[in-house]
Order: C-alpha cells, then sequence, then structure tokens
C-alpha cells in the first residue's frame, strides 16, 4: 500500500500542502472504494469496513507531580518558559510535558514516563 501511495500521490509532489491533501483525499478515496483488492477476495475495502463497537475515551491530561511545571509544547515543536525558546520536536505538539530542573541551567523534561 504504501509504494502505490507513493507512486499515485507524491511523485511529483504538489505544490503547496493543500494540493498534496487533495491528492491523499483522492487516494484514499480510490483505494478504499473504487479498486477491488485481490487479498479481499476482490472486494472493496469500504464494503467490508465496520466501524469500532467501543466508544473513544480521550485519556486525562498528563500530570508531572515531582517536577517543577507542566508546559504544553507548541504546534511547532517548542517549549516556552522564563523567556526561553526550547525546540523539542515537532512530535509533542498539543502534549503536556513536565519539566524539573537538576541543575543550575539543566533541566530535566518528562513526556509520559520517558526522560529526554
Amino acid at each position: 500500500m504504501h509504494l502505490t501511495l507513493k507512486q499515485d500521490a507524491t511523485k511529483p509532489a504538489s505544490f503547496n500542502f493543500l494540493q498534496q491533501q487533495e491528492r491523499f483525499d483522492k487516494f484514499i478515496d480510490t483505494y478504499n472504494n473504487d479498486r477491488p483488492h485481490q487479498s479481499l477476495n476482490m472486494k472493496y475495502p469500504g464494503e467490508l469496513y465496520t466501524p469500532s463497537g467501543r466508544d473513544f475515551h480521550k485519556p486525562e491530561p498528563l500530570e508531572y507531580p515531582f517536577h517543577d511545571r507542566t508546559i504544553r509544547v507548541t504546534h511547532c515543536g517548542r517549549i516556552c518558559f522564563d523567556g526561553r525558546k526550547i525546540n523539542l520536536s515537532r512530535v509533542f505538539a498539543g502534549q503536556d510535558i513536565g519539566i524539573r530542573e537538576v541543575s543550575d541551567k539543566i533541566w530535566l523534561v518528562t513526556f509520559m514516563e520517558y526522560d529526554f
């Protein structure tokens, strides 16, 4: 599937994000509704899909009781405190992390149970 996606929707790349997203959306619709799949006995994935019967429950906000403070990572992947802007990664965008000063200007940064 990934090779097909790459060939159909990214070669060549679109001019901007919106055009690229439009190509991805078209690919998903075609892949799920217009192309029978041999592994599904020539049926469409959209025919066989059934939504989960389980309700989604948003997890509780993360808390870091042994840290100096909890900070939310910005959409661009950084934390801002005490006039500093520290880049982490966009992977953490929107997530709460805990920070604790372990030595003068040395900070422990924690996400869930992972320290870095």
